[in-house]
């Protein structure tokens, strides 16, 4: 598989990321190992986590929302994700074959960034990784303290390159001002959703870093496996396991009267031409000229083996026009 340059710098990722938010919560650990074998085998090499995924934080997002844990969840290992992507790459000795991204999910404050890396590296059994990500905004921090402390980790090198995620254009603008400002290193790369049910950042998001020279390595290219057609407006009827199922949080963001409609068509489409319609979702996410990789969610190897087919089958202009024309009747 190519390997793709990350904005201005030398590090390199492959167009399809890996990502590690199934690892103990939706899938064990052995089956973790499993597709992450297949995936490097098939030259997959960007492998994405961060310090809140995994078994541990799904039961507190069930609590949250049902007010009740669920005893059928996978592992309660708080953590997991980071922690099994570690004990793989030792068990493999496989670190230098991995682009390694990791983020920072609990705020912006310096001292946190740093005690967070510390505890990330920790569990992954590496003294740097190749990506820092800051996973969500924080308000509650001036930006320029935030990118200061970031810069700072680049600096000690804890991390080859720093970036974000769920930033709003204002949000990344500001970000950038405050890394020329002090002269620091800036995030390089962004990870913003982007799906047919969720294409808003194509509008302001992805000219600007085109104009600047971030990549972009867009998540939930599925909407969670809302377009895979699955889930139904009853929480009743989602499988058990599934990731609506153990973060029903997603429902709050992709259920609309809107998107149901949308995916009606991708599915009279997706027939029409004879694709499954989830590897036609993924290929016109793909398809976008300002995306660099596309980090997907797995708990098969099919759904490796689905992402390979939608980057070598691609998309036709008209027809990624024709698609994209049903988000703007949104």
């Amino acid at each position: 598989m190519e390997q793709r340059t990350v904005g201005r710098t030398d590090i390199t990722i492959s167009p399809i990321g890996l990502g590690g938010g199934s690892w103990g919560r939706e899938i064990d650990e052995e089956a973790s190992y499993r597709i992450m074998d297949y995936a490097l085998e098939k030259g997959i090499t960007f492998f994405d986590t961060g310090d809140t995924y995994g078994g541990g934080q799904s039961r507190e997002g069930r609590k949250a929302h049902y007010g009740v844990s669920d005893e059928r969840e996978v592992s309660g290992e708080m953590y997991s994700s980071e922690k099994i992507i570690g004990r793989w790459m030792r068990a493999r000795g496989c670190r230098d074959e991995v682009t390694l991204c990791t983020k920072v999910d609990t705020g912006g404050d310096p001292e946190n960034i740093a005690n967070a890396l510390s505890g990330s590296l920790e569990r992954l059994g590496v003294d740097r990784v190749d990506i820092y990500k800051l996973h969500s905004p924080d308000a509650s921090v001036p930006i320029d303290e935030t990118m200061m402390a970031m810069s700072e980790e680049v600096d000690a090198g804890r991390t080859t390159i720093i970036g974000c995620s769920n930033q709003t254009a204002d949000q990344l603008r500001k970000s950038l001002e405050a890394s020329k400002k002090h002269r620091l290193a800036r995030w390089e790369i962004i990870q913003p959703p982007y799906s047919l049910a969720a294409p808003n950042d194509e509008q302001e998001v992805f000219p600007m870093c085109q104009e600047e020279q971030i990549a972009i390595s867009c998540y939930s290219p599925l909407a969670a496996g809302f377009l895979t057609g699955k889930y139904g407006r009853d929480p009743l009827t989602w499988p058990t396991g599934s990731r609506y199922h153990i973060s029903p949080a997603h429902a709050d963001v992709y259920f609309s009267d809107l998107n149901f409609r949308l995916l009606d068509l991708l599915k009279e489409k997706a027939a029409e031409i004879g694709v499954p319609s989830l590897r036609l979702a993924m290929a016109w996410a793909m398809t976008h000229p300002a995306v660099t990789s596309v980090i997907i969610g797995t708990r098969t190897t099919y759904h490796i083996d689905n992402a390979i087919a939608a980057l070598e089958m691609g998309l036709d202009p008209a027809l990624r026009e024709e698609m994209s024309s049903w988000t703007r009747e949104k």
